[in-house]
């Protein structure tokens, strides 16, 4: 009844919401909600390049870009920058993903001018201090340090490297230990002169505001950009195929396991049935299968997750789940039985159903605030979606059928998992050693290779 009651809000909640496609003079697009209910401004906005234009032996250039741009910028210091910042309580963020740089805005639509100009200066003339330089240099440091002892991190490093082995989505987004020390103001300068340009700019604007107003807001702040990037192109690939099982020696009182394998592409006309079946056996709330059947009856895990990533050149599931040293071997074996059956038999048509009434009725989550709404609009657009999505995706979800769930089932997991294991070794397991799948014990589980791995830094 809830589920219903939610998507009946989110259905009423598209209708008001209409999105409008604004060009401006110079030719800057965006997608655009007017939204007169609070007098704010939220904007989403990306550059298709992200860590993946990271120089090959520097990865971290474009995190430590995100950590610099709002330090200081053209005549104004990183104290000034901040105070004009917070005197008009504005807000700005960067980030660097593995395909993407992005950026949000919040502003009140009476300091919108101040805002867009402060943006317009972080993008086109950040000072890049020495001072402040080495301060976001330090304060990146320290959060690999921590970091390099935490086992979830550890495990999901470890996960991409196996998975993507040579190509750059291998290489940590944030940086390395060895990496953050040598990058040096030119590559800060020339992964902006690579990346942000006019060409693969996409928006996302929510707010108070009249199009016209913002489509000179939108001029000021992106047109004296670089016509076009100078991005190193990125070429597909698949993730490894399970089954693989690395295991990490790694003194902490909780094991943490890692495991995934290659997905569905977002542009694949299957994505929608492995949306709706990968929300069955690990999604969001407490009656997935494996949260279920790992976690509430067994009693094997103090938590556990798993989720699709898609990503600009690949796609693939990934899983977290953390228990006891001394009940890791069960864990994954229960895990990887969930997943042979779902695999084998799929869901059920109960299952099926349950699915669909959450993932529509969740819809409304993505609406009920400015940015969640910019953010969304945002993504749609980096997803290659059409503007009128929004009204689609209802039906895209109930237009999966049981066979499609199935087939979906079939392909993601009827492969077997990748799975990294970080935490302490049983004492039944011999010194790890380089040996072939199924060879090391883990108590309770059928067989673990035990690869020694250091842990990364």
């Amino acid at each position: 009844m809830l589920a219903s009651q939610n998507s009946l809000a989110a259905t009423r909640t598209l209708a008001r919401t209409r999105i409008k496609r604004l060009v401006s003079s110079c030719g800057i697009k965006a997608w655009f909600v007017q939204d007169s209910t609070v007098p704010l401004m939220a904007m989403e906005y990306a550059f298709t390049g992200g860590a993946t234009q990271d120089p090959p032996q520097k990865p971290g250039v474009g995190h430590m870009v995100a950590g610099l741009l709002k330090e200081g910028s053209g005549h104004l210091d990183f104290k000034t920058f901040h105070e004009r910042l917070d005197r008009r309580a504005i807000e700005l963020s960067f980030r660097s993903t593995h395909d993407h740089f992005r950026g949000a805005l919040r502003t009140l639509e009476d300091n919108a001018d101040e805002a867009f100009d402060l943006l317009r200066m972080a993008l086109t003339s950040p000072r890049f201090d020495a001072a402040d330089v080495e301060r976001i240099r330090a304060t990146v440091l320290a959060r690999l340090r921590h970091d390099s002892t935490d086992p979830s991190s550890v495990a999901n490093r470890k996960f991409f490297e196996v998975a993507f082995n040579d190509h750059p989505y291998a290489r940590p987004a944030g940086g390395s230990l060895e990496s953050v020390p040598k990058i040096e103001v030119g590559d800060l300068k020339g992964y902006l002169r690579r990346v942000i340009a006019k060409d693969t700019l996409k928006i996302a604007v929510v707010g108070d505001v009249d199009p016209g107003v913002l489509c000179t807001l939108l001029d000021k702040t992106f047109g004296g950009l670089p016509a076009q990037a100078d991005a190193t192109p990125v070429p597909e690939i698949v993730a490894a195929k399970p089954p693989q099982r690395i295991f990490i020696p790694f003194d902490v009182p909780q094991t943490v396991v890692t495991f995934g394998g290659p997905a569905v592409r977002r542009c694949e006309p299957d994505f929608m049935a492995a949306y709706v079946v990968n929300h069955i056996l690990g999604g969001a709330g407490l009656t997935s299968r494996l949260f279920r059947e790992v976690r509430e009856k067994r009693g094997l895990a103090y938590s556990i997750r798993e989720h699709l990533v898609w990503l600009d050149r690949s796609a693939m599931f990934l899983g977290n789940s953390g228990t006891c040293a001394d009940r890791a071997g069960e864990t994954v074996e229960e895990i990887e039985k969930q997943v042979r059956y779902i695999a084998d038999e799929g869901p059920t048509q109960q299952e099926l159903d349950d699915a669909k009434s959450y993932l529509k009725g969740s819809q409304v989550l993505a609406l009920n605030t400015s940015s969640k709404l910019a953010r969304t609009l945002l993504q749609h657009q980096l997803d290659k979606l059409p503007i009128d999505y929004f009204e689609k995706h209802n039906a895209a979800v109930d237009g999966v059928t049981l066979d499609d769930a199935k087939r979906a089932a079939q392909r993601l997991w009827g492969e077997g998992l990748l799975t990294i294991i970080v935490g302490r070794s049983p004492k039944e397991a011999a010194q790890p050693t380089t040996m072939p799948l199924g060879t090391t014990p883990l108590p309770g589980a059928e067989q673990l290779d035990a690869a020694p791995t250091a842990p990364p830094n």
